[in-house]
């Protein structure tokens, strides 16, 4: 495993929409044990592919209850709102509050290209809108309002 360079705002790839994850072998296993231990080096919550230059639809979160793994995550279902302070890896030492739902549904892949579905509250819930908004090119501080 490695530590991989976190991408900061300013750079282009951080707005550009990713493409399908297609394959799941043993390179995007590598990718997402690189991601989960960069995330945890920068103690993060969350990383979305975006963050480490590459354009392709997945993310890792952990919140506090372990790894969780989301490969072409979809929002299914939302259900009323929260707002609270939230900040970002790719923009260091910067945080606002942001509104977003109090509980969100994803269906996803799994590393092998399983389907799943994960229902998030509070953080999670949150931290699962902010990653999928990395995958859109969408950033936290597009949604502040102000």
């Amino acid at each position: 495993m490695a530590i991989r360079n976190i991408v900061t705002l300013g750079d282009d790839v951080l707005r550009k929409v990713c493409r399908t994850q297609l394959t799941f072998d043993s390179k995007l296993h590598t990718v997402l044990d690189d991601m989960r231990e960069t995330m945890y080096k920068a103690e993060g919550v969350g990383l979305a592919a975006p963050q480490i230059g590459i354009l392709r639809r997945f993310c890792v979160i952990d919140v506090g209850d372990g790894i969780i793994e989301l490969i072409n995550p979809v929002i299914t279902e939302t259900v009323g709102k929260q707002t609270g302070n939230e900040g970002c890896l790719s923009l260091p030492g910067r945080s606002a509050n942001v509104t977003r739902p109090m509980k969100v549904t994803v269906r996803a892949q799994n590393r092998f290209g399983e389907n799943f579905t994960i229902t998030g509250e509070g953080l999670l819930a949150r931290a699962l809108c902010h990653e999928i908004d990395h995958l859109d090119g969408i950033l936290y501080i597009d949604k502040v309002k102000g």
